[in-house]
C-alpha cells in the first residue's frame, strides 16, 4: 500500500483546505515545529479509516469554535497496482466514497471494505479504541507510545496468525489442542497456573498445616503443665522459708536507723545557715560603715571637684546663649521660604486642574458625537428588524409541514407511476367513420388509457363489453393513492398552499427573514447592547456631564502668567523641600532652647551642689561620725572572726556525716523492704495462679486430645499423599504435550523471528530475541544479559517496539497484505548511537513499506537521505494561494 496524496478540511486547526501529496514509495520525512498540526495530519488518517462517518463520537475533529463545520478527509493510496480514492466526511455532512479502479462504494461498504483490506474492524457504537484497530494500530504509532507493544500485538493477533497460516500452512490446529485442554482442565482443579494447590488439594494442605499447628500447640500445653507442676513445688518452698526469716522487717529497721541520722545533720545545716546569714550581715555592715568614712575623708576632694563642674557649667551656657541670634535667624529664613513655595504649589494646582476640565470636555464632547451616530443607527437598525420581523410574520409556515408535504407528494408520485404500469391499458385504432363508448364517453381515432377500476366499452352495433381490472394489487394500489391524494389536498390546504412549489417558496422567504431578522438584531445589539432606551439614557447623561464640566471650567480661573508657572511635580517638590527646611530650621531652634534650660539646670545644679559640700566641711559634727565609725569597724571585724572560727567547726561535722550517703541510705532500704514484700506478695499470687490453672488443665484431658488429633492428622496425609501424586502426573503430562504444542508453533513463529533477527543484528550484535506463542516479543538476551523486554530501559523498549514493528510489516508483506507505517515523533529518547542504527534499519525498511515519519526535530534526521517535507511552509502556501 502507498499513500500518494491527503486533503484535509474544516478538521482541527486546517479550518481551510491543506494538502500533502507528492509522497515517496519509502522513507517520508514530514517536520514541523509543536502546533503545526502533525499530529493533526496522523489523527486525520485514523479517523478516515477507523471512525464511521455517520460517528457522532468525533467532537475533537471539529475546529475550535466552529459548531457548523464538516470535517473532510481525502485519501489517495495505490495497492495491488489499483489506485483507490476515499473521501469521508463527518459531523455536518456525513458520506463516505470510496472508488477503486472502476469500482465504487459508498457508506457502510466502503467502510467495510477498507477494513477488509487492513484487517481491522469498527466499533459497535461510539468512537474508535485500540482494541479495534488491528494491523494499521499495529504498525501506526502514536506519539509516546511506541515502546508500548503488548495490547497492539493482541489486538491484532488474529490477523497476523492468519498471514503466517496462508504461507506455512495451518501447522497451528493440531488435533492435540483439545487433549491439552482436557489435561490442562483435569490439573488446574488441583494447581493453579504457577503450580500452586488449589481446590481439594490445597484444602487438604491447610488441614494438614492446621492438624500440625494444633498437635504442637497440645504438645507445648503438655509441656507447660509439667513445667508448672514442677514450679509450683519450688514456689512453695520459697515463699515458707520467707514467712520465717521475714527479711522485710530488717530492712525496715535500717530505713529507720538511716532517717534518725540523716535529721541530725539537717539540724547541723540549719545552724550553718543561720551563721552564715549573721555573717553575710556583719560583712554588709563592716562594708557600709567603711564607705561612710572613705565618704567623709575624702568631702575635701569632692569640694574641689564640684568648683571645676561649676565653672565648667557657666563656659558652656555662655556660648550657648551667643548662639541664639544666628538659630532665630535661619528659622525666620525657612518660613519665609516655605510660604513661598506654598504660593508657587497653589498655582500649579490650579493650572493642572484647569487642563485636566479641558481634556474632560474634548473626551466628553467625543463621546457625545459617538452616542449620537449609535443612536441614529440603532433606530435605523430597529426598523430594519421590524420589518423582518413582519416579513416572518406573514410568511410563517411549518419546515417540518413542508417537508412532510414533500414526502407525500412524493409518494403520491411514487404511487400514480406504480399504479400505471400495473393497470389494464387499453388501446384503440379505429376507422374515420367508427366510434366506441367509454363510461359513456366517446373514443374515436386511435388512443390508449389506464383503466384502474371498473368500466363499460360499447361497441355500436355489436353490444356492450364489460371490464373489470383484475388483481388484489391493483384494488390496495387504488386505495393507497386515494388516500395520499387526500392527504396531500389536506397539508396543502393545513399549510394554505396550493402546491409544494409554493409552500417551498413561502419556507425560503421565511427563513430568509429568520436569518435577516438575526442579522439586524446583531447589528441593534453591535450600537445598543442596553437597548435604544438605554443609549438614549447614556447619551443624556453625557450631555449633562459636558455641561458640567464645561460650567467647571469656567469658574475655574487661569493663571496670569502660565510661562511663569512650574510643573506641579517641581512645585510640589519645592515645596517639600521648602517643609523639611522650616522642620530643621524648627527642630534645631527647639534643640537650641532645650540646650539652654538644661545648661542653666546643670549649672544651678552644680553651683547648690558646691555650696552644701562647703558648708558640711565645715561642720563640727563630721569629726565625731568619723571616731564613731573607727569604733564600730573594729567591733564587726571581731565578731566576723568569731562567727568564721564556729562555720568551719559546723562544717567539718557535716563532712564527716555524709549525708549524701545517708540519703542513698534511706532509698537503698525503702526499695529493699518494698522489694522483699512485694516478692512475697508474688510468690502468693503466683501459687493461687498455678494451683487454679493445674486444676483446669486437668480436667481438658489433654494427652487423649494429643492422640486423637494425631491419629486425624495420619489420616489427611494419606488423602493428600494421593491428591499429591495425581497432580503431580497432570502436571507432568502437560509439560510434554505443550512442549510438542510449542514445537509446532516454532514452525509458526520461523517467519517472524527471521524478520526481527534481520533487524535486531543492526541494532544489538549477538542478542536475541524470543516470540512467544500470542507471537509477542518477550525474552531478550545480550550474552550473559537475560530477561523480559519490559525490563530493558525506556529508549530501549521504544527501539525494540519499533523493530517489531517492522518485522511485522515484513510478515504482512510476504503475505500479499497491505502495509502502510506511520510514526509520530518517534525514538525521541533514544541516543545518538542508537538513532543511527535505528536510521540504518529505517532505510533498509523504506525499501519494501512506505513509512511516514512526522517529527518536530528535523536536524536529527537530516542525515536520512530523503527530502523532507514543511508543514508549517506548505500551509504558508496555501494561504498565500487562497
Amino acid at each position: 500500500m502507498k499513500l500518494q496524496r491527503m486533503r484535509i478540511e474544516q478538521l482541527r486547526q486546517f479550518r481551510k483546505p491543506f494538502v500533502l501529496d507528492n509522497l515517496q514509495s519509502g522513507l517520508n520525512l514530514i517536520h514541523g515545529p509543536n502546533e503545526s498540526g502533525k499530529s493533526t495530519l496522523v489523527r486525520a488518517i485514523r479517523a478516515a479509516f477507523f471512525e464511521r462517518y455517520r460517528s457522532t463520537a468525533v467532537d475533537d475533529l471539529r475546529p475550535w469554535g466552529d459548531s457548523a463545520a464538516a470535517p473532510t478527509i481525502e485519501l489517495d493510496f495505490e495497492h495491488d497496482n489499483r489506485n483507490w480514492h476515499l473521501t469521508k466526511s463527518f459531523l455536518q455532512r456525513k458520506r463516505c466514497d470510496l472508488t477503486v479502479g472502476t469500482e465504487t462504494y459508498s457508506e457502510d461498504d466502503a467502510e467495510e471494505k477498507l477494513a477488509a483490506l487492513l484487517g481491522y474492524q469498527y466499533p459497535k457504537r461510539g468512537a474508535s479504541k485500540a482494541e479495534h484497530w488491528g494491523i494499521p494500530g499495529l504498525l501506526w504509532v502514536e506519539q509516546g507510545t511506541g515502546q508500548d507493544i503488548e495490547q497492539a500485538i493482541e489486538h491484532a493477533g488474529d490477523h497476523l496468525k492468519s498471514a503466517l497460516n496462508s504461507m506455512v500452512g495451518e501447522v497451528a490446529s493440531s488435533g492435540g489442542d483439545d487433549l491439552i485442554e482436557t489435561v490442562r482442565s483435569q490439573r488446574d482443579t488441583l494447581l493453579t497456573g504457577t503450580g500452586k494447590p488449589r481446590g481439594d488439594y490445597l484444602q487438604l494442605e491447610k488441614d494438614r498445616v492446621l492438624y500440625q499447628r494444633e498437635i504442637e500447640e497440645l504438645k507445648e500445653r503438655v509441656h507447660k503443665y509439667q513445667e508448672q507442676v514442677d514450679r509450683l513445688g519450688k514456689l512453695t518452698q520459697d515463699y515458707d522459708q520467707a514467712e520465717a526469716e521475714r527479711p522485710w522487717e530488717e530492712a525496715q529497721r535500717q530505713l529507720e536507723d538511716a532517717r534518725t541520722r540523716y535529721q541530725q545533720v539537717e539540724r547541723l545545716e540549719q545552724q550553718q545557715h543561720q551563721e552564715k546569714a549573721t555573717l553575710a550581715q556583719l560583712q554588709q555592715n563592716h562594708r557600709l560603715l567603711q564607705q561612710n568614712k572613705e565618704h567623709l575623708e575624702g568631702l575635701s576632694r569632692q569640694l574641689e571637684s564640684r568648683k571645676a563642674e561649676l565653672d565648667r557649667a557657666e563656659r558652656d551656657l555662655s556660648t550657648a546663649q551667643a548662639q541664639t541670634p544666628m538659630i532665630a535667624g535661619r528659622l525666620q529664613e525657612a518660613r519665609t521660604g516655605y510660604e513661598k513655595a506654598e504660593q508657587r504649589r497653589k498655582l500649579a494646582v490650579l493650572l493642572q486642574t484647569r487642563e485636566r476640565l479641558e481634556q474632560d470636555v474634548r473626551r466628553l464632547e467625543q463621546q457625545q458625537q459617538i452616542l449620537t451616530q449609535n443612536l441614529a443607527k440603532a433606530k435605523d437598525y430597529h426598523q430594519q428588524l421590524e420589518q423582518a420581523r413582519q416579513q416572518a410574520r406573514d410568511n410563517r409556515i411549518d419546515s417540518a409541514a413542508v417537508k412532510k408535504l414533500k414526502a407525500t407528494a412524493n409518494q403520491l408520485n411514487e404511487e400514480t407511476i406504480r399504479s400505471r404500469t400495473i393497470a389494464t391499458r387499453l388501446s384503440w385504432e379505429l376507422d374515420a367513420n367508427a366510434s366506441l363508448t367509454l363510461n359513456n364517453e366517446p373514443l374515436t381515432g386511435q388512443g390508449e388509457q389506464q383503466l384502474l377500476e371498473e368500466s363499460t366499452l360499447v361497441i355500436p352495433g355489436v353490444g356492450t363489453l364489460g371490464i373489470t381490472p383484475g388483481g388484489e394489487e391493483l384494488a390496495s394500489t387504488r386505495r393507497k393513492l386515494k388516500t395520499l391524494e387526500d392527504s396531500f389536498a389536506e397539508q396543502l390546504n393545513t399549510l394554505g398552499v396550493e402546491s409544494v412549489e409554493q409552500a417551498e417558496d413561502r419556507l425560503s422567504v421565511f427563513e430568509s427573514a429568520g436569518r435577516t431578522l438575526k442579522h439586524a438584531e446583531d447589528l441593534l445589539k453591535s450600537v445598543a447592547p442596553s437597548g435604544i432606551e438605554q443609549l438614549v439614557t447614556e447619551q443624556s447623561e453625557a450631555e449633562r456631564e459636558l455641561e458640567k464640566a464645561r460650567s467647571q471650567l469656567k469658574a475655574t480661573p487661569e493663571p496670569d502668567s502660565k510661562a511663569q508657572v512650574a510643573a506641579l511635580e517641581e512645585a510640589e517638590a519645592a515645596f517639600v523641600q521648602a517643609g523639611t527646611e522650616l522642620d530643621k530650621a524648627e527642630s534645631d531652634e527647639r534643640g537650641h532652647q532645650a540646650k539652654l534650660s538644661a545648661l542653666q539646670q546643670t549649672r544651678d545644679n552644680a553651683k547648690t551642689e558646691w555650696q552644701r559640700l562647703a558648708e558640711e566641711e565645715k561642720s563640727p559634727e563630721r569629726q565625731q561620725q568619723l571616731r564613731q565609725i573607727t569604733t564600730d569597724l573594729a567591733n564587726i571585724e571581731k565578731q566576723q572572726t568569731e562567727l568564721q572560727a564556729s562555720l568551719e567547726r559546723r562544717e567539718r561535722e557535716i563532712r564527716e556525716a555524709r549525708p549524701d550517703f545517708l540519703k542513698q541510705d534511706i532509698e537503698r532500704y525503702q526499695n529493699a523492704a518494698n522489694h522483699l514484700r512485694q516478692t512475697q506478695e508474688n510468690r502468693g499470687r503466683e501459687l493461687r495462679d498455678i494451683k487454679v490453672r493445674l486444676e483446669a488443665w486437668g480436667a481438658e484431658g489433654l494427652e487423649e486430645q494429643l492422640n486423637e488429633k494425631e491419629a486425624e492428622l495420619d489420616q489427611c496425609n494419606r488423602h493428600y499423599e494421593e491428591l499429591h501424586r495425581r497432580a503431580q502426573a497432570l502436571d507432568l503430562l502437560l509439560t510434554l504435550l505443550t512442549e510438542k504444542r510449542q514445537a509446532l508453533t516454532r514452525r509458526l513463529q520461523a517467519p517472524l523471528q527471521k524478520h526481527l533477527n534481520h533487524y535486531l543484528s543492526v541494532l544489538f550484535p549477538e542478542a536475541s530475541l524470543e516470540v512467544d506463542e500470542q507471537l509477542r516479543p518477550g525474552t531478550f538476551s545480550r550474552g550473559s544479559e537475560l530477561g523480559q523486554i519490559t525490563e530493558l530501559s525506556f529508549g530501549a523498549r521504544e527501539q525494540m517496539g519499533l523493530i517489531s514493528r517492522l518485522a511485522y510489516a515484513d510478515l504482512l508483506r510476504e503475505a500479499g497484505r497491505p502495509t502502510l507505517i506511520i510514526l509520530d515523533d518517534t525514538l525521541v529518547h533514544s541516543d545518538s548511537d542508537r538513532l543511527e542504527d535505528m536510521k540504518r534499519i529505517l532505510f533498509d525498511a523504506a525499501s519494501r513499506h512506505q513509512i511516514l515519519l512526522f517529527t518536530c526535530h528535523p536536524e536529527k534526521w537530516q542525515d536520512l537521505g530523503v527530502p523532507p517535507l514543511d508543514i508549517q511552509a506548505s500551509k504558508e502556501q496555501a494561504a498565500q494561494s487562497l
